[in-house]
């Protein structure tokens, strides 16, 4: 296969093949990331893609999952996605789920109808990072829209028939009153957005990042383990939704917790409040564990 840079993947995408469609992230703001810093975004030729998808074909037979990366493959012009589509499909017999990264401004480029043709044609799982639902802790990290954008976004594809993993992050917005004002607006906009996924990661400071420098110069405190349970308390107790399939498994978490909210809302949050009155470190991840 071909790829350019490291490739970056959700890791409920481990078992899929990796076509990389995009080099780099259209955005490539965020004060957080550090995983496309090192390259200049471009949208590779059909003709390339067409050249990978072939020898995919030859090197795997046939293929149940893929994902279309680097950071932001719904950039691409809705016809040129359509071909890639059809191309999977035809190539690959076996193939029921194409996923990818979504951006929020280059989701909102596309109208519902694209968004729609592009769901008919394949494209069954959308990733998109929405980190917070509040204005300042979006507009401090330079996600390059307000939480409303970000909320139609979400809605959009939702509303096309995509499966959509909303991604946030526990930590970004530091400690103290700002933490829970972001943990609880965090929690309203999924209500509103209605993903059909929530995928919690805690923020870890990324060597080379703007945020890491503030973290650094100690202008960001971070909160510790509890408090990052706190905040994972506060988003249980004020999501509302139903059938929302909660992941907290990602090894950046102090303490592993997935479930259906609201089928599992009361078992999870006990869990959470066991750990928070106890205060017991053994019950939570070793920083040795953690990572990205």
């Amino acid at each position: 296969m071909r790829y350019v840079g490291n490739i970056f993947r959700p890791f409920s995408e481990a078992n899929s093949y990796l076509l990389q469609c995009t080099i780099g992230c259209s955005h490539n703001q965020c004060t957080f990331c550090g995983m496309y810093k090192d390259r200049k975004f471009r949208i590779r030729t059909l003709e390339e893609l067409r050249g990978d998808i072939k020898m995919a074909k030859e090197y795997y037979g046939d293929l149940e999952k893929v994902f279309l990366c680097d950071g932001d493959a719904i950039s691409i012009d809705t016809p040129v996605l359509l071909e890639i589509l059809h191309d999977l499909y035809q190539t690959f017999p076996s193939l029921r789920h194409v996923g990818t990264y979504v951006g929020p401004q280059s989701t909102l480029k596309k109208n519902r109808g694209e968004l729609t043709s592009l769901c008919a044609a394949g494209l069954t799982k959308a990733y998109l990072g929405v980190e917070s639902g509040d204005d300042a802790v979006l507009k401090s990290v330079k996600k390059g829209v307000t939480a409303e954008e970000m909320l139609k976004a979400g809605q959009h594809l939702v509303t096309a028939g995509i499966n959509l993993s909303a991604m946030v992050l526990l930590g970004i917005a530091g400690t103290g009153p700002d933490a829970d004002k972001h943990a609880i607006a965090t929690a309203e906009i999924t209500n509103r957005m209605k993903p059909h996924y929530l995928a919690a990661l805690t923020y870890t400071p990324v060597p080379g990042t703007l945020l890491f420098k503030k973290y650094e110069s100690g202008e960001l405190t971070l909160p510790d383990p509890f408090e990052t349970l706190h905040e994972m308390k506060l988003m249980f107790e004020n999501i509302t939704m139903d059938n929302l399939k909660f992941i907290g498994a990602h090894a950046s978490n102090y303490l592993p917790i997935s479930g259906m909210l609201q089928k599992d809302k009361a078992s999870m949050l006990n869990r959470v409040n066991r750990v928070l009155e106890t205060r017991d470190m053994n019950s939570l991840q070793a920083e040795s564990s953690r990572g990205l």
